[in-house]
């Protein structure tokens, strides 16, 4: 996983300290990349199904940015893919809740009955955060949004099918000891946007983290009343 290339700005007034404080950053941010990516290793032991790859991070979002992508698998056919960016700013920035901030956005083609459905924004979003629930229960000040995608043919396609899709786009404050737990959640979302099975079969499930202080039930929906299969 590669670093962004722009360095952490030093607001220390000494010179020891402007050098002192952007190797103590890059040393944070070193930590944070080697949970992410043993989050993604333990992902990758119990998941046949999802494939993982590294890709250029945005550089102008915080001082330090890296980035991954994830594709996921039925049959050999691609049926779901996403991206999971982590940001770092020593000094915060506004609407964080701490130095680190997770970005992800997952896409996954549906069937068009599901994406007519009014409540897929819903229970989209409920995917995203009942993930985060079970496996990073320390994230804060989520936000968000859920996209239904039609692609139509004109001209030489115009005899394609139409394909309707789903997309969500989704930041998060993790808690700074549980960004692995932040990967599994962000996983969890595209196979459940994928219509793939929680665990395939054969498979450890990976355990659930620590309980979060308990929110109102919610009640258990899927657009159009059945999942994508």
């Amino acid at each position: 996983m590669r670093f962004a290339d722009e360095p952490a700005t030093a607001r220390a007034g000494t010179q020891a300290d402007r050098k002192a404080v952007p190797a103590v950053a890059e040393a944070v941010f070193a930590a944070a990349v080697a949970d992410l990516q043993a989050g993604r290793d333990a992902i990758g032991d119990v998941r046949g199904d999802i494939t993982f790859e590294d890709c250029p991070a945005p550089r102008r979002l915080a001082p330090f940015a890296v980035a991954m992508a994830a594709t996921a698998h039925r049959d050999g056919t691609e049926v779901g893919s996403g991206r999971l960016v982590l940001l770092y700013d020593p000094d915060g920035q506004d609407g964080w809740t701490g130095v680190f901030r997770l970005v992800a956005q997952v896409h996954a083609d549906v069937e068009p009955e599901m994406a007519a459905d009014p409540l897929l924004g819903e229970v989209g979003w409920s995917w995203l955060t009942d993930a985060l629930d079970s496996h990073a229960p320390g994230y804060s000040a989520p936000s968000g949004t859920v996209t239904r995608v039609i692609t139509e043919g004109f001209g030489a396609k115009e005899d394609e099918p139409a394909l309707t899709g789903f997309e969500l786009r989704a930041s998060w404050c993790p808690e700074q000891d549980d960004l692995g737990g932040s990967v599994a959640a962000w996983c969890d979302m595209i196979v459940s946007a994928a219509g793939l099975p929680a665990q395939p079969p054969g498979t450890r499930a990976l355990p659930a983290r620590r309980s979060r202080p308990s929110r109102p039930a919610k009640p258990s929906r899927s657009p159009g009343g059945r999942r994508r299969r």
